[in-house]
């Protein structure tokens, strides 16, 4: 071999090496999406839940106690982490088929969605169950393992609750838990966890439980004792101090009201029904971690947990999400791997559509272009760090909350407000937006309310409220 042809080929070499080094040295994501859990999980405090997968993880890692959706709707909050933008950027305040997100406006043409920046930057992408809102757009995932149409399996007839345009209802089915899709996104993951690749990947699993209904089999219901669960906080004049389209946008009829709850006697059951839901899918997400733990890629993964918004169970007289108060908007982020913090807390709100440019900056991947999510890799970090940045959560068009470590500030679309000093009030029973002496509290947090606040898209849409109906009609694109 002459030596031009010897150098070329060290050259050649040397660069192939260089570039299966580096891939190597990229560490991995595992993503682990759980519908509407709020923070009723043993190790953020709650007294009843049994949550060890969970917990653990929490051990091994970071956990965020304040983290805020930016909407209290799986939809809307699910886009704008996979998009890196805020609902009142791209008009997507309801619900949105998957394919359609992309197309929806220039902002979301513009940005890349978090899987394909990370399969632009090497990663081979794998997904199962509800990641986005149906599961993904199409082809987004070098493989997919789909996911179980609607949230059942159904009892053929409702246990308490038969009303149309919910699935929600409590009770023990079906027989076993291979009969729940749960158990074989569980599977699938676990699976791919046990195989070797020769590039860095993204595995991003969806786990339904616990959204309605709250069907499990009966085993998971027996680890709870109606009688010695623990009831939410709850004022029954709780809501006589909120604006008139406050109580307009939480008109549910559809959903059962804590008084209800209370006249017949299911508040207990109902919480039993969704603490069996959440043990349910505790379990599920530790056969996926234990398999991480048993594979080869344990030391060199990034693990994040993440709910896609709250739930209420009880407060503000209400079983639902879809609300701008704490109960609806905080959700629980964990993250655990090389060099991240174990055992730390970080109590300061953040967003949680920071997780797309925080994985790339944990990943040491280039910033992410033409998105608004800011990473908090410095909490990471230094959780101890003293970050004064606010969390947005956006509610239909230019309805918005302002969450900060001292208030929870809610401007409505006709200038209506709410205004909670959670630090004295942690249940926000008190509004104190018409007391005087807070108008400067209010100047200073209004400052952070979206300055865009584009028409709803037409693709997107919520019919469960007359509001969001009218809105649309009137705010539409």
């Amino acid at each position: 071999m002459s030596q031009k042809y010897l150098l070329l080929f060290l050259i050649s070499f040397c660069l192939s090496s260089t570039i299966v080094k580096s891939q190597q040295e990229l560490p991995n994501v595992l993503m682990i999406a759980v519908d509407d859990l709020n923070n009723f999980v043993g190790g953020m405090g709650h007294p009843d839940a049994l949550t060890p997968n969970m917990d653990k993880l929490i051990k091994k890692g970071l956990l965020f106690t304040n983290a805020q959706c930016q909407s209290p709707m799986c939809s809307p909050s699910r886009t704008a982490i996979m998009t890196g933008l805020r609902p009142s950027t791209t008009g997507i305040y309801g619900f949105i088929d998957d394919n359609d997100i992309k197309e929806t406006n220039k902002a979301t043409q513009d940005a890349k969605m978090m899987h394909q920046y990370f399969k632009e930057h090497g990663y081979y992408t794998m997904g199962i169950g509800k990641i986005y809102h149906n599961h993904a757009p199409k082809d987004i995932f070098d493989e997919s393992g789909g996911r179980a149409k609607g949230f059942g399996p159904y009892a053929a007839q409702n246990f308490h609750w038969d009303k149309k345009r919910t699935s929600t209802d409590w009770g023990p089915f079906p027989a076993e838990d291979k009969q729940m899709p749960d158990y074989h996104t569980a599977e699938w993951a676990a699976e791919r966890l046990n195989r070797t690749y020769d590039q860095p990947f993204f595995l991003s699993v969806g786990f339904l439980r616990p959204h309605v209904p709250w069907y499990v089999p009966q085993k998971w219901f027996d680890l709870y004792d109606t009688a010695k669960l623990t009831l939410p906080p709850y004022l029954k004049t709780d809501r006589e101090d909120l604006p008139p389209i406050a109580l307009e946008i939480d008109d549910l009829p559809m959903m059962p009201t804590t008084e209800w709850a209370l006249a017949n006697g299911q508040w207990k059951n109902i919480l039993q029904g969704y603490l069996a839901s959440v043990s349910f899918v505790d379990h599920y997400i530790g056969k996926v971690l234990n398999a991480l733990e048993q594979s080869p890629h344990a030391k060199n993964t990034i693990v994040v947990l993440w709910s896609d918004h709250g739930y209420r169970l009880g407060e503000k007289n209400t079983f639902a999400k879809v609300a701008l108060w704490n109960s609806a908007t905080a959700a629980p982020l964990i993250y655990a791997g090389p060099d991240i913090p174990k055992g730390e807390k970080v109590e300061t709100p953040v967003e949680l559509f920071s997780i797309y440019p925080t994985l790339a900056e944990l990943a040491k991947l280039p910033k992410p272009k033409n998105i608004e999510a800011e990473s908090i890799y410095p909490l990471v970090k230094d959780p101890k760090l003293n970050w004064d940045k606010p969390a947005i959560v956006t509610w239909a068009r230019n309805n918005h909350a302002i969450v900060t470590k001292e208030y929870r500030y809610i401007h409505y679309e006709d200038g209506a407000e709410e205004l909670y000093a959670v630090e004295k009030d942690p249940n926000e029973w008190y509004n104190l937006a018409d007391r005087q002496g807070y108008e400067g509290i209010k100047k200073r947090l209004a400052q952070y309310l979206p300055k865009t606040n584009v028409k709803w898209a037409k693709a997107s849409k919520y019919d469960n409220n007359e509001y969001f109906i009218n809105q649309k009609i009137e705010q539409s694109e």
